[in-house]
């Protein structure tokens, strides 16, 4: 079965972090691509039988900020 995932890929440093916003993993690389393909085999070994966790429910929430 194929998942899409949502992503954000950010820069830290000299490193790009990736991080899967449904599931709670993330990756790092030198590039953005690196960072991407990093995160694509820590989801697919945390999908990997047996599967120790199920996916989170992403829910939003609403506050009054000051900006």
């Amino acid at each position: 079965m194929r998942k899409t995932f949502t992503t954000i890929v950010r820069q830290e440093d000299k490193w790009f972090v990736a991080q899967c916003l449904e599931v709670n993993i993330a990756s790092q690389g030198k590039t953005e691509k690196k960072a991407l393909e990093s995160l694509r085999e820590a989801l697919a070994l945390h999908f990997t039988p047996p599967v120790a966790t199920v996916l989170p429910q992403v829910q939003k929430i609403e506050l009054e900020v000051a900006m």
